[in-house]
């Protein structure tokens, strides 16, 4: 009983290599590799560049005032379209208390000497009509009238432009009310109605009022790799894709490429910009992502083929192509390579357009050494 029960377990365990001798030899076995085949065409192959940036306005103002004082009004707001001359906004001066008694002070003095010098004048002229006096007296005495007029509307003048912003005859130059001076867009206005605003002179800036552009002049503004910058110059047309609308390109030309590069993240990158060329129809919103494609080389209908068709000689490095010469047979063909894209590749000479060149390198179907025939 214990030999049968002993026979069958190792009947069991041949069976069960047996099997599985089987299962890996039939796993092992695989079909003849049967290879595709390609045919070289005539394409346009360009090499291009892309540089990162975003969308600024070629033309772009900032507005500020040339009073000290309180915003009363505000008449635009950030998107509104705007001409020149048009108002922006309205400030009301807040004089200085002791600059305004000052002055005030000043136009007394002023008219005190007027009134004396008027009384001089007349007793004066009074003289000289009595030929008491000489003309040369007579004339002194007039210029000296006058000029105390003169230093008394002067004092008024300032009086008036430390109380109101402005006086008589300037209100082109100080105005409490400010403009546009271009045509374009607001962008933006950084200030409110209440906010104190200071006037723009040699030692400040002074508050920024609104900041205007003309939207209908944007340019692309970026960077490039310093390994690609000498392969650009300006006057190169380039396409600007803009990421909020991915299918549409514009038109643009290259012109400004800097002197100097800047370094990031380890790598020497070059400023370009470059103006757009839009239509009536065209809107860009300042300070949209983009990027530009510089065509750096290109070639126009020629023979080319998919880059991975290509085979280099492991002792030469130099490309050949493997040309079907029969059913399942191929043959080595040497080519020169012009252009190349990534993608496709110009064939200078090695092939024509009705040879079939081998997929080597498809996926599964590695070449076999030795098969039927093949080389």
């Amino acid at each position: 009983m214990k030999k049968n029960t002993t026979r069958i377990i190792l009947l069991a365990i041949v069976l069960f290599f047996g099997l599985a001798l089987f299962y890996f030899w039939k796993r092992n076995q695989k079909a003849d590799t049967v290879f595709k085949t390609k045919q070289a065409k005539t394409e346009n192959i360009s090499l291009t560049s892309i540089a990162t940036g975003k969308i600024i306005p070629n033309e772009e103002v900032s507005i500020r005032p040339n009073i000290n004082g309180i915003v009363s009004r505000v008449f635009v707001e950030a998107g509104d379209a705007i001409k020149v001359g048009d108002k922006i906004a309205e400030i009301k001066v807040v004089p200085n208390i002791s600059s305004l008694q000052s002055a005030k002070n000043n136009v007394s003095q002023a008219k005190i000497n007027f009134e004396n010098q008027k009384k001089i004048f007349e007793r004066q002229e009074k003289l000289y009509k009595k030929g008491v006096i000489s003309v040369n007296d007579y004339d002194n005495s007039r210029a000296s009238f006058q000029q105390a007029d003169q230093r008394l509307k002067a004092a008024n003048e300032n009086y008036q432009i430390l109380k109101t912003g402005t006086t008589r005859g300037y209100d082109a130059i100080a105005n409490t009310t400010v403009k546009a001076t271009i045509n374009g867009v607001i962008l933006d206005v950084p200030i409110k109605k209440g906010n104190q605003v200071i006037q723009n002179n040699n030692f400040n800036a002074g508050t920024e009022i609104a900041l205007i552009a003309d939207v209908r002049k944007m340019i692309f503004e970026g960077t490039i790799d310093e390994s690609e910058v000498g392969k650009i110059k300006e006057g190169m047309s380039i396409k600007v894709t803009v990421g909020a609308y991915p299918d549409i390109s514009y038109n643009a030309i290259l012109n400004y490429i800097a002197p100097k590069g800047k370094e990031k993240n380890g790598a020497v990158e070059f400023e370009i910009e470059a103006k757009l060329d839009l239509k009536e129809e065209d809107f860009l919103r300042v300070g949209l992502s983009a990027n530009a494609n510089i065509i750096l080389d290109q070639v126009k209908d020629v023979l080319a083929i998919d880059e991975g068709l290509l085979q280099y000689d492991k002792k030469t490095k130099k490309p050949f192509v493997e040309v079907e010469t029969g059913e399942q047979q191929f043959e080595r063909r040497d080519v020169v390579l012009g252009l190349s894209d990534g993608i496709k590749v110009e064939i200078k000479e090695g092939v024509t357009k009705e040879d079939k060149i081998k997929e080597w390198n498809a996926l599964g179907k590695p070449e076999k050494k030795k098969n039927k025939g093949k080389k």
